[in-house]
């Protein structure tokens, strides 16, 4: 990558035809790990995890049991071994594992895009991934739409503030029936 180059910021999560990200009670059990879409690769592209706080405080300190595959503990080393950064109006400080930004949001991210090294995964949730999207901060939605209609739980996009024309550069379709969209602001 060129000193001229910025990291991206990827909005990489899986979704339902109906364009939810979780169920009602909050419930992801929907979502197919299939072995095929090489998620690792995925990590290994990324060196940097965006947060919103409730997302962190479920997910960012995450340690599976031992009864999961050599697949998926490599999976959570992986993601464990980021650089993870939390963006929050209420907690200040960071933990050891973390970084917690509260104000200057803009600012911040884009010091952080202008930093050397991998791209970013804008892990949400559901209102981080709305302010990025508001404030033009997502380089490439990379969504992979699972073959379930829940009918009701949280929507991927809500508030939305202005219409964003896109560009598919990229698509994938797997045995599972998960079908991968990526793409790229207009």
């Amino acid at each position: 990558m060129s000193n001229t180059e910025e990291r991206k910021i990827i909005l990489d999560l899986a979704v339902t035809l109906d364009g939810l990200i979780e169920g009602v009670n909050g419930e992801i059990d929907w979502c197919i790990m299939d072995a095929e879409m090489e998620f690792t690769n995925f990590l290994n592209q990324i060196d940097t995890i965006f947060y919103g706080r409730k997302s962190y405080d479920l997910w960012g300190q995450y340690i599976p049991e031992d009864v999961i595959s050599d697949d998926e503990k490599e999976m959570w080393k992986l993601i464990d071994s980021k650089n993870k950064y939390v963006f929050s109006r209420t907690q200040k400080s960071d933990d050891n594992k973390a970084t917690f930004i509260n104000d200057n949001l803009i600012e911040e991210v884009k010091k952080l895009k202008r930093k050397p090294g991998k791209d970013i995964w804008l892990y949400g949730g559901a209102s981080l991934i709305t302010t990025f999207i508001n404030l033009g901060l997502v380089d490439e939605f990379r969504l992979s739409v699972h073959p379930i209609i829940l009918g009701e739980g949280k929507p991927l996009f809500i508030d939305i503030k202005q219409r964003l024309n896109l560009k598919l550069v990229n698509t994938r379709k797997f045995p599972s029936g998960v079908i991968q969209l990526i793409y790229h602001l207009e």
